[in-house]
């Protein structure tokens, strides 16, 4: 069992690290040999999980899905639906691999064969099932298509992302989404809906800190577990 969690911290470790310089210098710039001299791990280990450069790239883009965890359950479905766009802009300023992951989504290269829908499509698919919850509890406009909604959010995330890095790099990506949700939100939600929305800039980090308050509790939850289990044997 230590092997195997060992194994996954390395692998880990090597995801982030190559993540890291996909986001500073692009796909077709980095090399395995900076991956290598930055993770600190041996070439040896870095074959074993990720067979070229490119095996590398679609381990970050496939691990994108699994880096935003869920968001803490909310009365209103489109609060957490901001509630997700918001905590991935707020991650997107120091999760090197969410920025990995979202340069490779969106940069084109014709030497290569990485499938770069895949961050996309979930974040589409997850948006989906928010906005329908909340379609079915009454929050949203009859005249909305949650299937075309979640379209938007996504691909509106992604273009203000890029002129975020462009023009801050990236330090204003809270306040930009916070005025996206704001602008969307008010032609989508029902009127009693939208005046409780909080799509504050600073909502991405006090989500993240819910989060980590949750996982705390569990991880004491868990350890209690295994003290009363040791205590029975």
């Amino acid at each position: 069992m230590a092997q195997q969690e060992r194994a996954v911290r390395t692998r880990r470790a090597i995801l982030a690290t190559a993540a890291e310089v996909f986001d500073e210098v692009g796909y077709e710039a980095a090399t395995v040999s900076e991956i290598l001299a930055r993770s600190g791990v041996t070439k040896g280990a870095l074959y074993f999980h990720f067979a070229s450069k490119e095996h590398l790239a679609q381990g970050v883009l496939l691990e994108n899905a699994q880096v935003v965890p869920p968001v803490p359950p909310q009365h209103l479905k489109l609060q957490e639906a901001v509630d997700r766009g918001m905590l991935l802009a707020y991650r997107m300023g120091y999760d090197p691999l969410l920025r990995g992951s979202v340069r490779l989504a969106l940069e084109r290269s014709g030497n290569d064969s990485l499938d770069r829908s895949v961050p996309f499509d979930a974040w589409m698919r997850e948006s989906e099932i928010l906005l329908e919850q909340a379609r079915t509890v009454g929050e949203l406009q009859p005249h909305v298509d949650t299937r075309e909604l979640a379209g938007v959010f996504v691909g509106a995330f992604a273009g203000i992302q890029l002129m975020s890095q462009a023009m801050t790099d990236r330090q204003d990506l809270c306040e930009r989404i916070s005025v996206l949700y704001r602008v969307l939100m008010a032609g989508v939600a029902v009127p009693s809906v939208l005046v409780q929305l909080d799509v504050s800039a600073d909502r991405g980090a006090r989500v993240q800190a819910l989060v980590e308050q949750q996982g705390a509790r569990a991880q004491g939850a868990e350890k209690a577990g295994r003290s009363f289990l040791v205590g029975q044997d």
